[in-house]
């Protein structure tokens, strides 16, 4: 009969997360070697090939692709089993993994650290990226949770709107648009803009409303960071859309306004996302209440300003 370990479960799906010894023996602070004698050791046990090695290139064989699913599922429910203990023992404690889009930034942040600071046995990681990597993470299982703007088709998700994220024709304060009333769409489309990378949501979402006024908007700078893009209007280079939720600082130190357009703010959402098949643990499910809870104090606060 084929015995493994919980140990040895726990290596192999870094490993075939990675498809690396030595990228698992970082994530597991373990040495590299001692990463391929368990791999060794279980290959063994269980009489089967999990690896294909080809020189220093690794790579799952049709049995480990097998085994890796199965793996997950058993980590998941491990780490579940511990962290409901440590939840019953009063401890709170565990890890939260949260992805972010950049966008985001500005407020999830915030939440996070005041949730943070409510838990602080609770060890975060969080990624602040762009849209195309969060759907990598997302196609990989790979955080607990996923804060977005529309979240992609074609996954098995759970998706829930939990905030307004409206976006807005920002300028800075001596354009000449900047004392405007009501500025159509004609007039918008003529002027220059800041705009990001071909991929982004926020990107998207401009073309899609543009394109529903018969307009084009017309990129002459390109950036990959919001904040970029923030600056860069601020001196002059272009009009830009962003989420009004990401220009609050801006606006009260008056490096930026907000232009009144016809069609404008563009309506969107933002979203908690997490995968259907992958289980929420203890952590993250009381995040997703703190957060909930907190955005509608955010949005207030947005609105009051």
């Amino acid at each position: 009969m084929a015995h493994t370990s919980i140990r040895q479960i726990q290596i192999f799906e870094q490993v075939a997360r990675y498809q690396s010894h030595t990228r698992a023996s970082e994530e597991l602070h373990m040495t590299q070697p001692a990463v391929s004698m368990q791999m060794k050791q279980m290959e063994e046990n269980l009489g089967v090939s999990l690896f294909d090695r080809r020189g220093k290139k690794l790579s799952l064989t049709k049995t480990g692709e097998e085994m890796s699913k199965h793996c997950s599922y058993i980590v998941q429910a491990y780490n579940d089993m511990i962290e409901y203990v440590d939840e019953v023992k009063g401890g709170k404690s565990g890890q939260l993994s949260v992805s972010v889009a950049s966008t985001a930034n500005t407020f999830a942040t915030h939440i996070l650290s005041a949730f943070s600071k409510r838990h602080p046995q609770v060890a975060i990681s969080l990624d602040i990226t762009n849209r195309r990597k969060i759907l990598y993470q997302l196609d990989h299982f790979e955080p607990d949770l996923v804060i977005m703007g529309e979240p992609p088709k074609g996954l098995s998700l759970n998706s829930e709107k939990f905030m307004p994220n409206p976006l807005v024709v920002i300028a800075p304060p001596d354009h000449p648009l900047a004392d405007s009333a009501q500025i159509s769409p004609e007039v918008l489309a003529k002027e220059r803009f800041v705009v990001r990378e071909k991929g982004s949501g926020t990107r998207e979402a401009i073309e899609r409303h543009f394109a529903k006024l018969g307009q084009k908007c017309g990129g002459t700078l390109e950036l990959s960071d919001n904040e970029a893009i923030k600056y860069a209007v601020a001196a002059g280079f272009g009009l830009g859309v962003v989420s009004l939720h990401t220009i609050q600082l801006e606006l009260k130190n008056l490096l930026l306004v907000t232009l009144d357009v016809e069609g404008f703010p563009i309506e969107r959402n933002w979203h908690l996302v997490t995968r259907s098949e992958k289980a929420m643990t203890p952590v993250a499910r009381a995040f997703r209440e703190f957060m909930l809870q907190e955005a509608k104090k955010y949005t207030k606060l947005v609105e009051q300003r």
